[in-house]
C-alpha cells in the first residue's frame, strides 16, 4: 500500500490568526525552527500561509527606495528625529497583510509521491492537510525526506 499524507504529515501544526502582528510570527518561526506557519480563522479553516519570503518583503530593495522618497518627502529637507524613524521601523503589519492567499493544499488521503509532485512543481516547501477546510497537519519536504529513509516512500 502506498504510503498517504495521513502516514507522515506533521499533526501538531503551529499556526496564526489573521491579526498576529509580524514581529510575534518571526519570533515564533526563529524559536520553533520552522520556515512558515499557516494562518486559520476562529474554526481553523486556512486562511493563507505566511514564510520566511512573505516577511523579507519589507527589506527588498524596491520598497526600502520607495520608503527612503517617502522620508524625503515627509522630511521637506529637515532630519527627521531618530525616535520617529524607530517608531516607523517597527511593523505593525499582520498575517493578513503579508500572507500569501492562494495556498496549495491537500487531504489526508493524497499519495506522499504526488505530494513530493506538488512541491517541485509549484517550488513550495510544504503544504497544510485540510479535512472540511480545517487544517489537521502539514506535510514539508523534511516530512517526505524522512519517509524516505525509513522505507515508508519508495524514491524513483
Amino acid at each position: 500500500m502506498a504510503a498517504t499524507v495521513a502516514d507522515i504529515m506533521s499533526k501538531d501544526v503551529i499556526s496564526v490568526t489573521g491579526n498576529t502582528l509580524v514581529p510575534k510570527i518571526a519570533g515564533l518561526l526563529s524559536q520553533r525552527g520552522i520556515s512558515a506557519v499557516p494562518v486559520i480563522d476562529k474554526e481553523g479553516k486556512l486562511l493563507g500561509m505566511v514564510s520566511e519570503g512573505d516577511l523579507m518583503v519589507p527589506f527588498s530593495t524596491r520598497n526600502q527606495a520607495r520608503r527612503e522618497w517617502w522620508l524625503e518627502m515627509l522630511a521637506e529637507g529637515e532630519r527627521l528625529a531618530p525616535e520617529f524613524l524607530d517608531y516607523i521601523g517597527t511593523d505593525h503589519r499582520s498575517a493578513t497583510d503579508v500572507m500569501t492567499r492562494e495556498v496549495i493544499s491537500v487531504s489526508e488521503g493524497a499519495a506522499v509521491a504526488d505530494v513530493a509532485d506538488l512541491l517541485m512543481k509549484h517550488r513550495i516547501k510544504r503544504v497544510p492537510v485540510l479535512r472540511d477546510g480545517r487544517v489537521v497537519g502539514i506535510v514539508s519536504r523534511a516530512d517526505i525526506v524522512r519517509a524516505m529513509a525509513a522505507g515508508a516512500v519508495a524514491s524513483g
